[in-house]
């Protein structure tokens, strides 16, 4: 009966290894972050700078941690934290860019 003890994570969207990831679970939280701040500071006009550059950093810091991402758990946060980052990106380029109309 000792496979009755065991968890079945098989089917969990948040199936891990069971093994501590710190550098992508750093970059995951980055990610989130940066994401969640380009997208809420991409409703405001003036702030298109910290919108357009958290967005960038936020892209390039899931990119790479897509790349090193080893469970599904990392994976959906990283994808998360992408679109928003994206949308973040995108909305304060439209705004008035990386460099506010400077270049």
């Amino acid at each position: 009966m000792a496979q009755a003890l065991r968890p079945n994570t098989a089917g969990s969207l948040f199936a891990t290894d069971d093994r501590p990831h710190p550098l992508q679970d750093a970059l995951l939280g980055v990610t989130v972050v940066l994401g969640l701040t380009a997208f809420i500071t991409s409703f405001f006009h003036s702030l298109h700078l910290l919108s357009s550059w958290a967005g960038l950093v936020g892209i390039l810091t899931g990119l790479y941690g897509q790349w090193i991402s080893e469970t599904t758990r990392e994976r959906f946060g990283l994808i998360l934290g992408l679109g928003a980052a994206g949308v973040g990106f995108f909305l304060g380029m439209a705004n008035g860019g990386l460099f506010g109309g400077l270049f």
